[in-house]
Order: C-alpha cells, then structure tokens, then sequence
C-alpha cells in the first residue's frame, strides 16, 4: 500500500503526490527500430502540473539521448504512474510502454498473465544491477528469471516527535526499540494532557488492515502462509498486536478517543504537535512539514518497534512482452541513466534537489548495498539540508530487520483487519480471540478464490 503516491520523487525531488502513465505505447509487432535507432516508450514521466520535476526529467532524458544517439525515448505521463482501475486492461490489450512502471506487490501478477519480457539474457548491459539490494531484486525474480528492476524502496518505521519526547522526561536520542517501550512512552506523552495523544493508528479504508500487517511483521508474524493458501493472523504474534493496540487505548487512554482514523488525520495530528508517535515511512516527514505545520527540528525516524520484521514497498519496471532485443538493452541503458546511478540521475541528483528547496537527507530511499551505496550516500549527505541526526536510529537498526512486502490480495485482506482493528479501538470489551478467528476464515476464503 503507498502512502503518498509517486515515494520516491517527493523525497527526491519534492514534486506534487504521485506522477505518471499514459498515452498509447508501441502495439505488439512494433519493432521500434527504424533508420538505425531504437525508439522506446516509457511512462511515469512527472506531469506538466509538476513544472520543476518534468524540467529535470526531460532535461534527463535529453542528457541520455545525447549520450545514445541511436536511441529515442518517448515519455508518457498521466496520474498517477500505475492506475488500478486500468493497469490491468492496457496489459491485456497490448496497450502497455515498452518499459512500464510497476509496484513491487504487482511483479509477480505481470509475469502470471505472461505479460513481462524475461530480462535474464540482458541483464548485463545493466551496469548497476549487481549493486542493488538482493531482498528488491527478489521481488521482480520469479522461478530464477528476472522479469524487472527495482527502482525504488520503502520501509516502515516510527515517526516521533522530540520535543514531545523531551517535555515527557524522555530521551529523545533513544526512542522505544520494543512494543512494552512504546506503550509506555505513549501513556507519558499522553499525560502531558491539553488534547495530547502518546500513539496514533489508522483502522479505517483499509489502512487499519495495512498497519496491522506492519506491526504482525514487527513481532515476527506473517498475515499469510508461506503457501499462499492460508491466514496466519490467528497466532500468539497476532494476538500481541491486538492486545497491545487494546491496552494502549483502554487501559492507558494513550491513542485518544478519536479513533477510525486515516493517514491524514494521523499527521494532521502529528504536524500540529499534538502526537508523539505513529508509524510511517520516511516520506511522511516532508509532508508533515511542509503540508501540516511540522517541524524538520522536531521530526524523527526509528526502527519498527519489535526488532523481527518490517514492511516494506517500492516499485521497478518491466518490460513488454512484445519488446524486441534492441528494446530491452536500451530500457535496461535508460533506466542505469535515470535512476540507478548512485548520486546522479532523476532521483539521485541531490545537489540539485536541495537548489530547488526539496528535503535532502532522509533515510530512503536505500536502494544500493557496498560502494554504490558508500557514493550514494556521500553525495546525499554532502547535500543535505535536514537534520540528518534525528534519523539515526532508523539507519542504525533498520538493515537488523527482516524485510517483508504485503502479502498476496492485499487490499482484499487489509479490508477485513480493518474491521479487527476498529473494533479493537472502538469497542472496550472486544474479543480478541474471536476477531482473529473471524478474520482468518474471511482471509482463508479469499485465498481460496484466488
């Protein structure tokens, strides 16, 4: 599930939410070669609404096509870059880019309706793809094929507020690194009163269903078997995170009495310095400061809570089934210009991300491992313009995590933990045992339809 639409480029580059797909690709049959040069489609160029970020992306554009005479890319952008209410109709009728833009909880469906171009054989004219971490590569491997590449990546931690942390008598340089820790640190914050809430969850359109999967992941839980056929939300570790969600609203009155909440209530609250924590991803904190009112000074990034797991998400692109050879190594040489040269390109040119005003020095994205990470990270933080101290903790003890994507059906299967969730926090005299119970049947039932 994304939280704000096109990730990465609002941490990169600050743009509006999320960008692009469009237009008409090549149909199959189209070789996409004509007088010597290779024309490709692609999509998720930024839209004309969002002038800054089209400037940069032509202007990358343009630099690769200098470089590569004898190729011609054609930009298509919409919004946003992956429409579900379409994705799936331009794949069955052919109408997909050469090179098109995909999430990472959709990889596997592309290759199962034997609409992805097996990329195996070119993988080395990618220059970059042995630097990029193995847990993103996995995710477009299917069978031992490679079938895309991994663009961009995401994980969940908690967003906390220091100056919160430090009227509470709290140390602001150690946040809660365990559940038991921030319960407590919720019921201090909490106790400062004058409408202020310890911790905040979403449990409602979906995003309840989506949390709880982060948090099931923190404990060392899964929602789903490693068969795919069954839930496994009716265990110990599941029982935990109810309990704890349950203690913490009832018992401690540390989550407020308004509950039935979404991603922008929560940092609504969170950007008026009412909230001490809550979980997210990275790019919620340029959106709590320039849209809700925050502080850069005041927000800061931990671990997920429960040192076992955390959720993670992104996106990557593949490429058409229809494409031709010549098609693949020129997306393949595309994508190594535009995202996947560390401390350059569109989402890496952080000298000029931070020249046009937007945030520099965030954790994520983290896409490299060894020394392109060791560049990457040097020009960041040659660039940066937050303070890049007050997410420490996260980068000290995320890579300790194990790092899981949503599970099959997602949003299916988020829809009824929703309803686990809200009862959770709604009702004092929930039954734990019998929401997980109901729950697992209604998660089995949609695995057994699939």
């Amino acid at each position: 599930m994304t939280t704000t639409g096109f990730r990465r480029t609002v941490v990169a580059i600050g743009v509006c939410a999320s960008l692009a797909v469009s237009a008409t690709a090549c149909g199959p049959g189209d070789s996409g070669s004509a007088n010597g040069t290779t024309r490709i489609t692609v999509n998720c160029e930024p839209p004309r609404s969002a002038r800054l970020d089209r400037r940069f992306f032509e202007e990358d554009v343009a630099a690769f096509e200098e470089h590569h005479p004898d190729i011609d890319v054609v930009a298509h952008d919409a919004f946003p870059c992956q429409d579900p209410k379409t994705f799936d109709a331009k794949l069955a009728g052919g109408r997909m880019e050469d090179v098109f833009y995909t999430y990472f909880t959709d990889a596997r469906h592309v290759v199962d309706v034997h609409q992805a171009a097996d990329l195996t054989p070119y993988l080395k004219e990618l220059k970059s793809y042995g630097s990029i971490q193995k847990q993103l590569r996995d995710i477009y491997t299917v069978d031992g094929k490679v079938y895309g590449i991994p663009r961009t990546g995401y994980s969940m931690g908690l967003i906390y507020n220091r100056a919160l942390f430090r009227e509470a008598g709290l140390d602001p340089d150690r946040p809660p690194a365990t559940w038991d820790e921030v319960r407590a640190a919720a019921k201090r914050i909490a106790a400062l009163g004058d409408g202020t809430v310890g911790y905040a969850d979403y449990s409602a359109q979906n995003q309840g269903g989506w949390h709880f999967t982060a948090e099931l992941y923190s404990q060392g839980g899964d929602v789903v078997g490693a068969d795919g056929k069954k839930a496994t939300v009716d265990t110990p570790e599941g029982r935990a995170v109810l309990e704890n969600l349950h203690a913490m609203r009832w018992t401690d009155d540390s989550m407020g009495s308004k509950q039935l909440l979404v991603i922008n209530d929560v940092q609504q609250m969170m950007g008026s310095g009412k909230l001490g924590m809550y979980l997210a991803a990275p790019d919620n904190i340029p959106i709590l400061v320039k849209e809700k009112g925050g502080s850069y000074q005041d927000l800061a990034l931990a671990p997920m809570p429960g040192g076992e797991g955390t959720l993670i998400g992104g996106d990557g692109y593949m490429f058409d089934k229809h494409d031709t050879p010549a098609q693949i190594r020129a997306g393949l040489k595309w994508l190594d210009h535009m995202f996947l040269t560390p401390g350059k390109g569109f989402l890496g040119d952080y000298a000029r991300a931070r020249k046009h005003g937007a945030p520099v020095g965030l954790p994520e994205p983290r896409l490299f491992t060894g020394a392109a990470d060791a560049v990457d990270q040097r020009a960041k933080k040659a660039a940066a313009n937050v303070p890049v101290h007050n997410y420490q903790a996260f980068l000290d003890g995320n890579h300790k995590l194990r790092m899981k994507i949503e599970p099959p059906h997602a949003q299916q299967i988020y829809s009824v933990l929703d309803g686990t969730v809200s009862a959770v926090l709604t009702k004092k005299d929930a039954d734990i045992d019998r929401l997980l119970q109901e729950a697992s049947g209604k998660i089995d039932s949609i695995l057994a339809r699939s």
